[in-house]
């Protein structure tokens, strides 16, 4: 494990955290050279994911410092390397969470790299050639074309760039369950929590052709989810009149909170065979009583990200819908404080970097 090797030759300006307190700072750091297999990528915007609160705090004990954070990435390719077939100069692309894998293992053949043992991700990884991986809070990135999506023409690639995460960890899901297209077959599904997943989540269900249900602890949310989003109904999860009134409503739910909470009042939510699916990652194990699991055989399960094709299937689909996050704009002078932000949920609905825009102060917030 290394920094760099000989091939980091460039140069590159980002912004990164040294310690655990977390803060950001201004940081010159090398890239490898442009590689056969490897694009350039000129950054535009990057999304900021709770995730990169986490690490850059080290709350999960594994970062590595320094630590660029970002897998939220939009930007334009600038160089391909000689067999790079499936890019070109110009070409408007995205980088999600991954950036290597071992490439020969079922999940990869299968294209669900996420699943590989050996899967390095876009930061706070480790590359094949021994460096430690940095992310899209930089200027520029290389990597190798596996792990590049397209973004399809009409997508802003501002408001595009949080697809690349929260876009395809609520796709993927919904497509396990048989959930895309079913405007034939309508299902009634439950969103747990209205946030940069959640929101998503919901755009995804109406644009499938489903009835929508909100659940949420904020009874403040409820304009918002209905009018601006379009849910068809919402649960106020603190209110016990309402939890009992929805029991067994729903056919399925997608449950995309980070904060601990007990599984059970919500299982009661679903149908006989219902099913609850886990995207959010609470720093401790959640309640998982067995009675709502017996008595409604019901099916409780957990997924992360998705593999590559599915990724450029949920971004051709966003295309195809027309569906982007709801985005909150900052400067790299203003990563901190979207940082603290992100820490007390205080965003609607997701905090993207305008990586290249006007050049600011090296003095961050």
């Amino acid at each position: 494990m290394a920094q760099t090797t000989p091939n980091h030759t460039q140069n590159v300006s980002g912004w990164a955290a040294h310690d655990s307190s977390g803060k950001m700072t201004p940081y010159v750091f090398k890239r490898r050279e442009n590689g056969v297999n490897d694009v350039t990528i000129k950054v535009l915007y990057c999304g900021m994911c709770h995730t990169d609160l986490h690490h850059v705090r080290n709350d999960w004990g594994i970062t590595m410092y320094p630590c660029v954070p970002g897998h939220e990435i939009t930007g334009i390719i600038t160089k391909v390397g000689k067999d790079v077939t499936r890019f070109k100069e110009g070409d408007k692309v995205g980088v999600g969470c991954l950036a290597a894998s071992c490439l020969e293992c079922e999940f990869c053949k299968n294209s669900e790299e996420n699943y590989c043992d050996q899967i390095q991700f876009t930061y706070n990884g480790i590359f094949w050639d021994g460096s430690i991986t940095y992310g899209g809070y930089s200027k520029m990135l290389v990597a190798d074309q596996r792990y590049v999506v397209r973004v399809p023409e009409g997508l802003p690639m501002d408001a595009a760039a949080p697809l690349l995460c929260a876009g395809i960890t609520v796709y993927s899901p919904m497509k396990d369950s048989n959930l895309l297209e079913s405007s034939e077959n309508p299902k009634k599904i439950g969103i747990i929590g209205l946030g940069g997943l959640g929101h998503v989540a919901v755009k995804f269900g109406k644009a499938f052709g489903h009835d929508v249900t909100i659940i949420s602890t904020s009874p403040s949310k409820e304009t918002e989810a209905r009018q601006r989003l379009g849910a068809d109904d919402f649960i106020v999860s603190t209110d016990p009149k309402q939890m009992k009134e929805k029991r067994r409503s729903l056919d399925y739910i997608l449950d995309t909170v980070s904060a601990y909470h007990s599984l059970g009042p919500y299982l009661e939510l679903l149908k006989v065979q219902g099913t609850l699916h886990i995207v959010g990652a609470p720093d401790k194990p959640m309640g998982l009583p067995s009675f709502p699991l017996i008595f409604g055989k019901r099916t409780v399960k957990g997924s992360m990200t998705g593999g590559m094709i599915e990724t450029q299937e949920m971004m051709d689909m966003c295309g195809k819908h027309n569906i982007t996050c709801d985005i909150e704009m900052v400067t790299p002078d203003k990563i901190n404080e979207a940082l603290q932000r992100l820490a007390n949920n205080d965003v609607r609905y997701r905090f993207v970097i305008d990586i290249a825009g006007e050049e600011v102060s090296s003095n961050l917030s």
